[in-house]
């Protein structure tokens, strides 16, 4: 364990072939996922965004190390692009201010949460790269009711996530959220 109580995972991830210590438990599919507070800055100006805010939606979280660095910068346009009918929330602890250029500059229609002001994020779900304070490259698929329906924890901080696989997990979760939410009558149909 590195800081009391926190998991710490050796070698959990890796950037041009030097081991990276990750701190905090990696989730699975089925568990709740943990609620969050992060700060966004946009046309409204400061807000804080939490998973909570979002109950009853199909929710994304794309996970980066930093929007300017080449591979997140193409990962977030990506998942902008193939995304649809889900929340996209993208987390890195860049300040609010870059996220808020980023997002502008790239005319992304997503919601950028910074978690610059603690480590919380990064612990609760097992991306805080001990060596650079900066999020593992991952992605997190969470259902409706709030629970982790997909996850992919990038090993290789160089490479980019498994799209495919991600829209997969985004569409069965919309399928079910909305089988959830629907009101069956005897016959069949639902209103």
């Amino acid at each position: 364990m590195g800081q009391i109580g926190v998991e710490e995972r050796a070698g959990g991830a890796v950037d041009a072939g030097q081991p990276l210590t990750v701190f905090g438990r990696r989730l699975a599919p089925g568990e709740p996922a943990p609620d969050f507070e992060l700060d966004c800055l946009d046309d409204d100006g400061f807000r804080t965004v939490r998973l909570s805010d979002t109950n009853g939606f199909v929710r994304v979280l794309n996970v980066v190390n930093s929007l300017d660095t080449p591979v997140c910068d193409t990962q977030t346009k990506k998942l902008v692009w193939q995304l649809d009918g889900a929340r996209l929330i993208t987390v890195s602890m860049d300040l609010p201010f870059a996220m808020a250029r980023w997002t502008r500059d790239a005319c992304a229609r997503h919601t950028p949460a910074s978690s610059h002001r603690n480590e919380d994020f990064g612990r609760d779900y097992g991306v805080l790269i001990k060596e650079w304070r900066a999020l593992q490259r991952s992605i997190f698929v969470i259902d409706g009711a709030g629970h982790v329906r997909y996850v992919e924890y990038v090993e290789d901080q160089g490479t980019e996530p498994d799209y495919n696989a991600v829209v997969d997990a985004v569409m069965d979760a919309i399928v079910t959220t909305e089988t959830a939410n629907c009101a069956c009558d005897t016959e069949g149909g639902c209103g």
